[in-house]
């Protein structure tokens, strides 16, 4: 946790972090292993033992996979030339600003079949000076322009 300059308190949490957490209470999520080079991201491929993965910039940004920070590799070779192109890049997403954010981990994760994707999340409203509980059954991957076009197809709590 740490501070911003409103004295806030603030917890910063990586994709791999949130996923131990809600496997530590039972929810079913994607198997997946972080990496700080590109040597324990090929450990990570071999322990996994699934052929399609996911190689994932660990960045605190949204947008990852429109920066290019998020890409599907269906080999171990594939694993080496994408985390050698993430590690160390610096991604720049709509919510990093132009200067970007360097990407220093990965989460080399097991590929699904994805039938159904939700978006869930706790955030501040800072008009009402509470926390708000955010579903949608539109997925995560372009949420701000679900809320600026179709507000409807998000429930707020």
């Amino acid at each position: 946790m740490c501070r911003n300059g409103d004295n806030e308190l603030k917890m910063k949490v990586h994709e791999y972090q949130g996923k131990q957490i809600l496997q530590k209470y039972g929810i079913p999520t994607p198997i997946g292993i972080p990496a700080f080079s590109i040597e324990e991201a090929l450990k990570a491929y071999d322990k996994l033992e699934s052929e399609t993965v996911v190689v994932k910039a660990q960045i605190h940004a949204g947008g990852r996979g429109k920066g290019g920070g998020i890409k599907l590799a269906h080999s171990r070779e594939e694993v080496k030339l994408i985390a050698s192109e993430i590690l160390g890049m610096t991604l720049s997403t709509h919510q990093t600003g132009p200067e970007g954010k360097k990407v220093l981990r990965l989460l080399i994760e097991t590929g699904a079949n994805i039938s159904n994707e939700f978006y869930a999340a706790i955030t501040l409203d800072r008009g009402k000076e509470m926390d708000v509980f955010m579903v949608s059954k539109e997925g995560g991957v372009e949420i701000e322009k679900v809320a600026a076009e179709t507000p409807e197809k998000i429930v707020k709590v």
